[in-house]
């Protein structure tokens, strides 16, 4: 893609829709919060503070601001409701192909205790199943790419498993004029013996730590914290640098109540969005509008790409507000951003939103065909 020049007054550049519950509004995220924890040298501190910043139903992770009624009006109606500019929105994607990209835990299931138990309703599927008959369609998770695929039960799509290092294409479906017949790329594969090996030693390590879950998903390490009383925090994250010391070629980030450990090669979810248009044949493409759906830190890399300069991406997090500046999610990055305050239901509104696209390009090729 080409980089073009942001203007105020079109939506041929990127949106932005964070979807957040208004209980939550507004929040601050705290500078200390790191997405990527130091292993060697820094301070335990810093990771319980990451952890506390990275949980959003925790309301002392972040300080609430004293915002005027005037100061936080302004801001939303600087961030307008992508909903209300649905037509809009239809309307930059002519003579573009709509690509799909879901995360799938916080976006198509409900975020629970037990993770092995973030089932999709069927309802949700059916969603997922009619958006993929018109529009090609990956769940990018950091799940385990077999695991996310026994919850979803959809074969007719792309899966992205371990924060995009493990992908694999349709089993059946439309195939694409584009697209390569047969995807599969594991960008990670020499790591899975040392991941094996972290997997078992912080099952072993954290055994005494009540509630703590080590899952492990292929190419990455997550350990869940969701279920760990806060006091216990603190030791929960000295284990865990205490057993990946001794691996270098590894890294920490956080997402919500979960640690992950990751090789650190240069590969997220952003890679595997950029890897799958280009596989579908959309590699420095004008003609392609991808939208994606998230509600975790990880998802922000879809938005950083370079190959986003025209996307549609749907945040299902808290407002984050920095400092007293009100800046956005990504205040460095030059591109339009929209904002959609929704219900204490968020799966309802994918699912809702899901719904109108379909039926949006469903009437679309009504019109076509009457012409």
């Amino acid at each position: 893609m080409t980089k073009k020049n942001v203007v105020e007054s079109g939506l041929d550049m990127a949106i932005t829709v964070v979807v957040s519950n208004p209980s939550l509004f507004p929040y601050v995220a705290r500078k200390k919060a790191l997405q990527k924890l130091e292993i060697e040298g820094g301070r335990i501190n810093a990771w319980v503070d990451s952890m506390r910043a990275s949980s959003p139903t925790h309301r002392k992770s972040a300080v609430s601001l004293s915002l005027s009624t005037e100061d936080q009006t302004s801001w939303i109606t600087s961030h307008p409701s992508a909903m209300d500019m649905f037509e809009e929105i239809t309307s930059s994607s002519k003579g573009k192909q709509i690509v799909m990209f879901l995360d799938y835990d916080g976006t198509l299931s409900p975020i629970v205790d037990d993770p092995d138990r973030a089932i999709m309703s069927d309802e949700m599927r059916e969603a997922v199943k009619n958006v993929a008959r018109y529009f090609p369609t990956a769940i990018v998770s950091g799940r385990r790419r077999d695991k996310v695929y026994s919850f979803v039960r959809l074969g007719e799509l792309y899966y992205a498993g371990s924060h995009g290092m493990d992908i694999k294409g349709p089993a059946k479906g439309p195939t694409y004029k584009r697209g390569k017949k047969a995807v599969l790329f594991q960008p990670a594969s020499e790591y899975l013996p040392m991941i094996d090996e972290v997997y078992k030693a912080l099952l072993e390590k954290t055994e005494s730590t009540p509630g703590a879950k080590v899952e492990n998903n292929k190419f990455c390490v997550s350990v869940h914290f969701r279920c760990v009383d806060e006091k216990r925090w603190t030791a929960l994250a000295e284990q865990v640098r205490s057993v990946l010391k001794n691996y270098p070629k590894l890294r920490v980030t956080q997402g919500r109540k979960v640690l992950e450990i990751r090789p650190t090669i240069k590969w997220d979810k952003g890679k595997a969005l950029e890897f799958l248009l280009e596989s579908l044949g959309f590699a420095n493409c004008n003609d392609v509008l991808p939208v994606y759906i998230g509600d975790d830190r990880t998802d922000e890399d879809a938005f950083k790409s370079p190959m986003t300069d025209v996307i549609i991406f749907v945040f299902l997090r808290f407002c984050v507000i920095e400092d007293k500046a009100l800046a956005f999610l990504f205040p460095k990055l030059q591109k339009i951003q929209m904002l959609l305050i929704l219900s204490k239901d968020p799966l309802r509104q994918v699912k809702d939103f899901l719904h109108k696209l379909v039926e949006w390009k469903r009437l679309s090729l009504q019109e076509h065909s009457k012409v």
